[in-house]
């Protein structure tokens, strides 16, 4: 029996009792870039909620159930979990609404107040953290990650050869990201924290903050402060100039420092964290974009590569230790590799 059939019935069976003999119409809420499809219901009394469809053999609920209850103590909001047939993959969420912060930020004087929550939420998340609660962000889980540049993004992407001489030199950069990024603070990480994933929410459910509603962090880890952080502000699918950019994550700083967490008291040395762990992001992201397209025929990510690989080549050319990437990045633009700087 096809997946939206089993779903249909799913959900007749659980409003049956409440809206006897009345059909409950699926309707697409969002793409997600898994194996999980979402569908919106709008009940009879016109309330609305959420459901999860996750195929078993491909996609597990359970490390949804188990950030949805960390993130909620900590105090931000979340979807409540309804309902949910782990066996078949089905949950029933409540509705956040369907106004992402990217849809929002198209008027760019929203920015400073979004981000605001937005930095409050990541900073309550960080606060609640335990170690032992959340699968380790380590190095094994890092180097995966990256080895996926090389794979998808060079290779089966672009068509690259990756001699010897490559390879060697993108181990030896992958050192040095890993061994920065594994010596930073650790924290609970979303690890998709970013405009698609973050919801407008407007005055908010009773007990939490209006803004933001966030979604999709089911593979929350526990791992490196900054990772969140740069993939608010480095976002694969809006940019900012760097001057604004600097604001919104001084801000953060600013208001992590005051919270307790432990950030670096000099600013000049927690960017440089931000932006290693910015390139170690951007590395992954321009792989797992590269196959979504060749592997899982989801070809809308490649319009977004350009800005991952601005963001990539901007860092790259401020260090010396990264400058193999520059000169990688300039390769692939088909330009004259420019002259590293010190940051």
């Amino acid at each position: 029996m096809p997946r939206t059939t089993l779903l249909q019935h799913w959900v007749q069976k659980l409003f049956a009792e409440q809206f006897p003999g009345e059909h409950i119409p699926l309707q697409p809420a969002s793409a997600d870039a898994s194996f999980r499809r979402y569908f919106r219901l709008t009940l009879p009394d016109t309330s609305t909620r959420i459901v999860m469809d996750a195929p078993p053999e491909k996609e597990d609920c359970r490390p949804f159930l188990r950030v949805a209850a960390l993130f909620r103590r900590a105090g931000t909001h979340v979807p409540e979990v309804l309902a949910n047939d782990l066996e078949q993959g089905f949950l029933l969420l409540s509705d956040l609404g369907s106004t992402t912060y990217l849809h929002a930020l198209a008027d760019r004087s929203t920015a400073a107040r979004l981000y605001r929550d937005a930095n409050s939420a990541l900073i309550a998340i960080q606060l609640a953290s335990q170690p032992g609660q959340l699968p380790e962000y380590d190095h094994a889980l890092l180097s995966r990650e990256l080895a996926l540049f090389p794979e998808w993004y060079l290779q089966r992407h672009l068509g690259l050869t990756v001699d010897t001489t490559v390879d060697r030199d993108l181990h030896a950069v992958f050192a040095a990201l890993l061994a920065n990024n594994l010596r930073q603070p650790r924290v609970f990480v979303h690890r998709d924290y970013h405009s698609r994933n973050l919801m407008v929410l407007g005055e908010g459910a009773a007990g939490f903050p209006a803004n933001p509603g966030i979604l999709d962090f089911q593979d929350a880890v526990h791992g490196p402060l900054t990772y969140d952080l740069v993939s608010l502000y480095r976002d694969a699918y809006i940019d900012w100039p760097e001057e604004e950019e600097l604001d919104f994550v001084i801000r953060y700083w600013e208001a992590a420092r005051r919270a307790g967490l432990p950030v670096p008291g000099d600013f000049h040395d927690f960017y440089r964290d931000y932006e290693w762990m910015g390139v170690q992001r951007q590395l992954k992201v321009l792989g797992i974009f590269a196959r979504l397209c060749h592997r899982d025929g989801k070809s809308d990510y490649v319009k977004d590569m350009p800005r991952v690989m601005a963001y990539l080549r901007r860092t790259c050319e401020r260090y010396a230790e990264l400058v193999t990437i520059a000169k990688l990045c300039d390769r692939i633009a088909g330009q004259q590799p420019r002259v590293a700087f010190s940051f």
